[in-house]
């Protein structure tokens, strides 16, 4: 039996279920994270010492961490296979790690300050936006010139990206458009896989 623990809200839940509906794998999810409670519970912390979602539990194995749940994944599925080619599955590394660790924490204060605080800061709004606007614009020539994030065909960094791209793409501000992220965008949140994952507004 799997189960994925998490609120379909959360940036690092949503990966975790594309992942997991493109490779057709069937699961219960269980709300957690955010309001849902659940993570300070003893019997949670149990499985994921950090007290964050998502959490995938799978016949007694468990595994935290978005991105490590979707190099799962790609394991167990020949179609989001990672690429045999050691560069391409390097570039793969790459482009999950920019996710976590620059993009998504750039709009981080942004997101916060719009959907969390009652009194929002706008510095830090404004100083949000503009360090995911340069993050946004590295993405967008990135895919100037090609239809998926590593490669010829979809992956499991489109599948971070996109998440990401998601959150930036539908927050209440102003933006520079970016069409090759746009168009990128359009394109892998059609795909049947997303939309589970991408169904909710943000917040």
């Amino acid at each position: 039996m799997r189960r994925l623990w998490g609120r379909l809200t959360s940036v690092n839940v949503q990966k975790a279920i594309w992942g997991l509906d493109e490779a057709g794998l069937a699961y219960e999810r269980i709300d957690a994270g955010g309001a849902f409670g659940v993570v300070s519970d003893p019997a949670y912390r149990a499985l994921n010492p950090n007290g964050l979602v998502p959490t995938l539990e799978e016949d007694g194995f468990v595994l935290w961490e978005s991105n490590a749940i979707l190099r799962y994944v790609a394991m167990n599925d020949r179609a989001l296979a990672l690429p045999e080619d050691p560069r391409a599955r390097a570039q793969t590394d790459q482009w999950l790690d920019w996710q976590s660790t620059s993009f998504t924490p750039a709009m981080r204060d942004a997101f916060w300050q719009l959907y969390r605080s009652p009194e929002p800061d706008r510095a830090l709004i404004a100083a949000s936006l503009r360090k995911s606007e340069a993050q946004a614009a590295i993405l967008d020539a990135h895919l100037a010139d090609r239809d998926y994030a590593v490669g010829d065909r979809f992956g499991i960094a489109d599948i971070a990206l996109g998440c990401a791209a998601h959150r930036w793409l539908n927050l209440p501000a102003e933006r520079i458009e970016r069409p090759a992220l746009r168009r990128w965008y359009a394109r892998i949140a059609a795909r049947p896989g997303a939309a589970n994952a991408l169904r909710e507004p943000i917040g």
